[in-house]
């Protein structure tokens, strides 16, 4: 039955009608969800329907399924290309190019991608444009080529380029998760309440521009979302943490920007945040007359002066007893005050193992005698 559906799938992709070859790819994926090549196949009508980022999702579980597939690598090489992550496009050219090393479409593909990564990293070309100075939405060689495996003996096609709209494009299914995020200036924090998903069950990809969430619990559907994201990340610095209530990703931006939402839009240009400096003086206390005091320098000028203010006599002696008393630990604290009461004033001692044991005796200055009063 997967067969026939994939069948009809096939002939629908020939006719143009790339919505109802999606449609039939999904049944049939319905009933082989283990087989690569319907997702690689599924991913080409994506393609044709401009529907990027789905193709990215299927041709990566076409990849998982199957990682010596090269068509699927192809696909994921031309979603990306076309989605402009032309790194991540180009990695996956690569390794698809390793499995089908006489296939010259990833050898073209290949070279494009390096000639806009060249183009940005130079700044020679202004919003990824090619040499021609004409942007296009997709590239030459984008449109991939529709093919069955060499096996089934299934002669190859070429098709024609991507149309410019399709009005029966396939309907998105409904989130399943809720999700939301908030940003900083140099990262953006992704929240999906998915509670009690074991972390084994998540599986969280990275593209220069693409976000790839997909959560699969036994006997239940898969849950994918995979948004193409405002701006670009990196995808080395981004994190995945997995609690019991909710799934947390944090984008590392590529750039400080404000990113108005969390997918792109072409009609919205980025904005860069201006970070403001780390102020190292402290901020003046807040005062309705138009000529404020810095309290702080004046803290700082009293306390110069009584650290400089010279006493004579008792103001003298009873200023170094302070000092001693602030600047000391507890037992030497303890010590001061049990041999000053103990002896009537006579004694000031700061050993502890000394004094603390015994009682402290007075002791007089010369000449004079200790004497106690009764009352």
């Amino acid at each position: 039955m997967a067969e026939e559906f994939e069948n009809k799938a096939k002939e629908a992709f020939f006719d143009d009608d790339f919505s109802v070859a999606v449609d039939l790819y999904s049944l049939a994926i319905d009933l082989d969800p283990n087989n690569p090549n319907l997702f690689a196949d599924r991913a080409q009508s994506y393609i044709k329907l401009n529907s990027f980022t789905e193709a990215v999702s299927d041709a990566n579980k076409a990849i998982l399924l199957n990682p010596t597939l090269a068509k699927a690598y192809l696909r994921k090489g031309t979603a990306c290309f076309n989605l402009e992550e032309y790194h991540t496009a180009k990695v996956a050219l690569e390794k698809g190019a390793s499995f089908a090393p006489n296939d010259s479409r990833f050898t073209n593909l290949i070279q494009q991608c390096q000639r806009y990564i060249d183009a940005e990293e130079s700044d020679s070309l202004a919003g990824n444009l090619p040499p021609n100075g004409t942007k296009t939405s997709v590239p030459p060689v984008a449109a991939d080529i529709h093919m069955s495996d060499k096996s089934d003996g299934t002669s190859k096609e070429a098709q024609r380029d991507v149309p410019a709209s399709q009005t029966n494009e396939a309907v998105p299914n409904r989130p399943k998760y809720r999700h939301e995020y908030y940003q900083k200036p140099d990262e953006v924090v992704v929240t999906i309440f998915a509670k009690g998903i074991p972390a084994e069950n998540v599986a969280v990809e990275f593209g220069e521009q693409i976000l790839s969430v997909t959560i699969n619990v036994p006997g239940q559907d898969a849950y994918q979302y995979q948004p193409r994201l405002f701006g670009k990340i990196i995808p080395a610095k981004c994190k995945v943490v997995v609690l019991s209530t909710k799934i947390e990703i944090r984008l590392a931006k590529a750039e400080a920007i404000n990113w108005t939402s969390l997918e792109y839009s072409k009609d919205v240009v980025p904005q860069k945040i201006n970070v403001p400096a780390i102020q190292s003086e402290r901020p003046a206390y807040p005062s309705s007359k138009s000529r404020t005091k810095d309290w702080d320098k004046l803290e700082a000028e009293v306390k110069k002066e009584e650290k400089e203010e010279k006493l004579d006599g008792d103001a003298a002696l009873n200023k170094l007893f302070r000092d001693i008393y602030q600047s000391a630990d507890e037992d030497m604290r303890r010590a001061m005050s049990k041999s000053f009461q103990e002896s009537n004033g006579t004694v000031l001692s700061t050993d502890w193992k000394e004094v603390g044991s015994k009682k402290v005796e007075g002791s007089p200055p010369e000449g004079m005698e200790v004497k106690k009063w009764e009352y």
